[in-house]
């Protein structure tokens, strides 16, 4: 048992400065400002099974799923950047117009928009990025040649790390509530002014990170 926590705590130290709920949870907050409390708790409970799904996923079928289509890691950070970057812009120039303060309004349009949130951008890529997905898929390949942990421990370790990190984000989510009724809807607007601009930042350097290693994969 000693041993099993052990690697679960090893996991943790290495993909939690990767998932970053912090930076989720201010990106929750600059998208869910228009949303009542049952729709973000709603939201942030999707968000963290979707987390959940997305790195299981990535450990048990990222490597033949990026071979099968030839998607390279260079790839998967130049698509993740785009993402990140174009809700970036879009959190930085918000749109308002009548059509989008009446779609606001009407319930059933703002739930089916809302219901792409909680996949994009709170899973992917925001908290199970490029970044994540590229450390699980190379954990992949190292961990069945483990010899610190018991082959029990690498086969029931991963999945007991990815709820426990999905909790996490669960967790970080729902208290976005309280922070919201701290921060009130101005200092929400220039939170989400502010995480638009990061996140813009945050894809070019993706974007750049990506181009990087295929100008240095062509090179070699």
């Amino acid at each position: 048992m000693f041993e099993l926590i052990k690697a679960i705590g090893f996991g943790l130290m290495v993909l939690l400065p990767l998932v970053n709920p912090l930076t989720t949870v201010a990106l929750f907050l600059g998208l869910c400002k228009n949303m009542t409390l049952e729709e973000r708790n709603y939201q942030a409970r999707m968000a963290s099974i979707y987390v959940f799904i997305i790195m299981l996923v990535a450990f048990y079928a990222g490597t033949s799923v990026m071979n099968t289509f030839s998607i390279s890691i260079s790839g998967l950070r130049i698509a993740g950047g785009l993402i990140i970057s174009f809700i970036g812009f879009r959190m930085l120039f918000p749109i308002q117009n009548d059509e989008y303060s009446l779609s606001l309004s009407d319930n059933k349009s703002n739930n089916t928009k809302i219901s792409n949130i909680a996949f994009v951008p709170l899973a992917m890529p925001s908290t199970a990025g490029p970044g994540t997905i590229a450390m699980i898929i190379s954990w992949v390949s190292t961990v069945h040649d483990n010899v610190y942990f018991s082959p029990w421990v690498n086969t029931i370790a991963p999945i007991l790390l990815f709820i426990t990190i999905s909790f996490i984000v669960w967790i970080v989510l729902r208290s976005s509530s309280a922070i919201m009724h701290i921060v009130g809807s101005n200092g929400i607007e220039a939170v989400s002014r502010l995480i638009g601009f990061l996140l813009v930042c945050m894809g070019v350097q993706f974007i750049i990170n990506g181009v990087i290693e295929v100008v240095n994969n062509y090179h070699i």
